[in-house]
């Protein structure tokens, strides 16, 4: 389980990540999470202008989290 001793201590707990960011903590390539993300597997990003997109981080957290306990479930 994540907690906050846990988390990597360079990116948020809150707020918004860019996809560089959510590509350190989660172990796929971006083609991959695009495609988890058509699939409704991964949460969707939020667009913040034109130009940038952006994941909200507790819904980045909450992901891991729940693949975590799935993974631990098998």
């Amino acid at each position: 389980m994540l907690t906050k001793n846990t988390m990597p201590t360079s990116l948020p707990l809150t707020g918004y990540m860019r996809q560089p960011a959510v590509l350190s903590i989660v172990p796929v390539s971006a083609s991959t999470l695009w495609r988890l993300i058509r699939q409704n597997k991964f949460p969707k990003p939020t667009k913040l202008s034109s130009r940038v997109t952006a994941w909200r981080a507790e819904d980045v957290y909450s992901w891991i989290e729940s693949t975590q306990k799935l993974n631990a479930a098998v």
